[in-house]
């Protein structure tokens, strides 16, 4: 297949609409429905990701996109029983049994809300579980290398028979050069062919030199999600997954708090006073989902309000207090932090502290370098000056 026609554009009104190789055969095929437009963004952006972050930790690998940006990325490790309710996979038989079903519920669970509608990329052949996983989730499409059989059944029921399955060849490799058009101009670049590597991780500008095992493949993770997202960018990761991912935002700054108010919100869904939230059995996942971020938020009463709880609840949950959240997320550390381009000021690492950041990883590259270096000493964090900046646009 040379071509593939489109529905149509980024909107309904951008007609026609195509994808296309000037030279050779697309290395997609189309198992099942129509994707769009921006399913393929998403969907050709996603498969690098997971394909690199598999290549680079030796473990398969998941990503959940929405709007050519990864709302998650994880790899493939175990989850405890916490982990598994508060991604609403613990009735999943043999979860763990299957690293790529759990790379997918990491990938999902880093931020619920964002992953609503997502597109899904597995760096592995998508097995039975990893398919019954994505079967009861509200998503647009998935991309892998290929499907068991059974697995690929059961994908084809969803969304009554037109959710979009696309298998990739993983063996193809773009030109060097890429070209897009913007506002009838031709842009060329180099294709980023970086590779995101532990050497990226040697060059330690702090007092504190230790890098363990787990926080060198959770800045891995960090960059190589930054490599895929819209900048500026800055990502949390930990436990082998992505945390909060801040895109696309005009300052780093607000990348920072952005991305640590996922990282925060994600932590506190561990609380045992969420994980004991009596959700009425009627109430499906998005909006468990939905009203566990209310519960969290500064609007708790729009759902523990009375008249409200009755709609969601089988009694009326306490309000988590403020101490209450301080205390459990002062006991967060060894998360790490990745950022697309140097840090311009102090306060991102006075943020990255309060959501338990103990490892950097940055371009480094500012006149102020001398004073990130210093806050991050002040708070005996390890911080890596990679050389290596990550825009993506």
């Amino acid at each position: 297949m040379k071509e593939f026609a489109l529905k149509y554009g980024c909107n309904p009104n951008q007609q026609p609409a195509r994808i296309y190789m000037e030279e050779g055969e697309l290395p997609i095929q189309v198992l099942n429905g129509r994707p769009g437009y921006i399913n393929f963004l998403d969907a050709l952006n996603s498969w690098q990701l997971v394909q690199e972050l598999s290549a680079a930790t030796g473990l398969p690998a998941a990503a959940s996109f929405k709007h050519v940006s990864p709302a998650g990325a994880a790899l493939g490790l175990p989850l405890d029983e916490v982990l598994q309710r508060s991604f609403f996979v613990e009735d999943i038989p043999g979860l763990n049994d299957s690293p790529l079903a759990c790379a997918y519920a990491r990938a999902r669970g880093a931020d619920r809300m964002s992953s609503f509608g997502d597109w899904i990329a597995l760096s592995h052949v998508c097995d039975k579980t990893t398919a019954e996983i994505i079967k009861r989730e509200v998503s647009d499409g998935v991309i892998a290398p290929g499907y068991e059989p059974e697995a690929l059944d059961i994908l084809k029921t969803k969304r009554n028979g037109n959710y979009n399955v696309v298998a990739i060849d993983p063996d193809y490799r773009p030109a060097e050069l890429e070209r897009k058009q913007v506002f009838g101009i031709t842009f060329e670049q180099g294709h980023n062919t970086c590779c995101i590597s532990e050497e990226l991780l040697t060059n330690i500008v702090t007092a504190k030199k230790e890098l363990p095992e787990a926080a060198v493949r959770d800045l891995l993770i960090a960059l190589i999600t930054l490599k895929y997202t819209q900048s500026n960018s800055v990502c949390y990761a930990w436990g082998g997954q992505t945390i909060g991912v801040g895109a696309g935002q005009q300052s780093r700054i607000h990348c920072t708090r952005l991305a640590g108010d996922k990282a925060d919100l994600w932590q506190l869904r561990r609380h045992p006073q969420v994980q004991a939230l009596p959700f009425l059995p009627t109430l499906g996942r998005p909006d468990r989902s939905n009203v566990i971020d209310i519960y969290l938020s500064a609007q708790a009463e729009d759902v523990l309000a009375e008249g409200r709880w009755q709609q969601y609840f089988s009694e009326q949950p306490a309000p988590l207090s403020a101490e209450a959240r301080k205390e459990f997320l002062d006991g967060i550390s060894g998360v790490a932090l990745g950022s697309d381009a140097f840090f311009p000021f102090s306060d991102n690492i006075e943020r990255a502290r309060r959501s338990g950041v103990s490892y950097i990883a940055q371009p480094g590259g500012s006149i102020r370098d001398d004073v990130v270096i210093e806050a991050c000493d002040a708070y005996e964090m390890v911080m890596a000056f990679t050389g290596l900046r990550l825009f993506h646009h």
